[in-house]
């Protein structure tokens, strides 16, 4: 029975994407593994393999088509003996239609990852049953299996009847004979609500209610405009921001930072480590300062959960990197234990890659806190919005020459860098907020004891 091959979700937020561009045509023999397409998602272009091997029998989704909701059949890919006349019995899914196909697979451990469906360790789709394994088997119906998987269990003695299906529509794949042993009969994987990703804060939300396109375009009728067609990363930040405003109770604390020692500090960090061409910016500083924080305040290293608050043992750090049409927040895992160079040479990597869409989804999940820099712009302050699930965001102004007054009361002139720390409530009270951004700031001002 010819397979639909299926667009997939290559991010636990990922509703639909942009068929980019094909890398194979009608007519061609792929087998599991091979480059089948490039899709573009609300975040990066990413590459889509395939999971069976077969023929590509027919391409239902053009090159370059916008809005391609997830388990939408985009292929259809014909077993050895099939041929084209065999696709009409393969059930077609309307465009936009893709609900009625399949849910989307849920951001979970329950959802097992199909091997091959996409570069990043993003999942990949898993709908339920409703053509093969458990039911095909009770009516004596044909087991569907791809060739590969057939063969696999025939050289480890393995009875297909006996297994249960994680591909398309219940159909037996690669992975599910490579871990099956003889006599074993294998557990479906289950397909989670997507409401289990909602509570981890994976599940893209649904965008804002407000005022409608046809109201907003009668108001403005007789001005001269342009209109800006939304992409999926400009949906996905105002969907975000939104669910981030509406749903999680900020609350601000405030400081401000003396930068002079770190400045000194850092210049002459600089000239040590200019043969190696490494330079290190404020920012890597305030990254490390941050992540060392962290371990001293593990209170605040923390991220909601919907219905519990998960503890971090590491310093996952997330940095905001503006980037053409929205923004990124590339996450440097395990930032305490990184050296400053090692810090500025990641955080240079990621921010390239951000800003050519080409990172993988693993590289800007995660983290339990964010830090937003607009200092090189001449802001002094501001307020950060929270990036759902992180427990906190510090937003970093300029460092502004101001008057201070010193221990010994006499008045001078230092240079002042403000933050503002945005708490979520629900996860870090007042009083330990308040203890996690005094150690950043002690940190700060005091940075050879960051290299300790």
């Amino acid at each position: 029975m010819p397979t639909e091959i299926l667009m997939p979700a290559l991010s636990p937020t990922m509703e639909e994407g942009t068929l980019a561009k094909w890398l194979v045509k009608e007519g061609d023999t792929v087998s599991s593994g091979d480059l089948l397409a490039e899709i573009e998602t609300d975040k990066a272009t990413m590459e889509f393999e395939a999971v069976d091997e077969g023929v590509v029998g027919k391409i239902l989704v053009e090159a370059g088509t916008e809005g391609v909701k997830v388990n939408q059949p985009i292929a259809v890919l014909l077993e050895e003996g099939e041929s084209a006349d065999d696709i009409s019995d393969t059930p077609a899914t309307p465009s936009g239609d893709a609900d009625s196909h399949a849910e989307p697979a849920a951001a979970s451990e329950a959802t097992e990852p199909q091997k091959g469906y996409g570069r990043g360790d993003a999942p990949a789709p898993a709908p339920a049953p409703s053509g093969g394994g458990e039911a095909a088997q009770e009516k004596g119906e044909r087991i569907f299996a791809s060739p590969l998987a057939r063969r696999i269990a025939k050289d480890k003695g393995l009875d297909l009847a006996q297994l249960k299906g994680s591909g398309p529509k219940g159909r037996i794949v690669k992975a599910d004979v490579e871990k099956a042993e003889p006599g074993q009969q294998q557990a479906a994987p289950k397909a989670e609500a997507p409401k289990a990703a909602a509570t981890a804060g994976g599940e893209k939300p649904p965008m804002p209610a407000g005022m409608g396109a046809d109201a907003v375009l009668k108001m403005y009728e007789g001005r001269e405009f342009e209109e800006v067609k939304l992409d999926g990363m400009r949906k996905t930040i105002g969907a975000r921001l939104t669910e981030a405003k509406q749903t999680i109770p900020h609350f601000y604390l405030r400081r401000d930072i003396r930068l002079d020692a770190l400045l000194k500090f850092r210049s002459q960090l600089n000239k040590q480590l200019e043969a190696k061409g490494v330079k290190l910016s404020v920012n890597d500083f305030i990254i490390k300062a941050g992540a060392l924080a962290l371990q001293e305040v593990p209170d605040a290293n923390a991220v909601w959960a919907g219905d519990r608050i998960l503890k971090l043992k590491p310093s996952d750090v997330a940095v905001a990197v503006a980037i053409e049409g929205g923004l990124f927040t590339p996450v440097l895992k395990d930032a305490h234990q990184k050296s400053l160079s090692a810090l500025s040479a990641e955080m240079k990597d990621l921010a390239k890659r951000a800003r050519d869409r080409k990172l993988a989804p693993h590289e800007y999940q995660g983290g339990s806190f964010a830090i937003s820099n607009l200092g090189m712009f001449g802001v002094e302050n501001f307020d950060a919005v929270i990036n759902p699930p992180h427990g906190s965001i510090l937003a970093v102004g300029a460092g502004v020459k101001k008057p201070v007054v010193g221990e010994d009361g006499e008045l001078a002139v230092a240079t002042v860098m403000s933050v503002t720390l945005s708490v979520d409530h629900r996860v870090i009270d007042g009083a330990l907020g308040a203890q996690f951004l005094s150690a950043l700031k002690a940190n700060l001002e005091a940075p050879m004891t960051m290299l300790a």
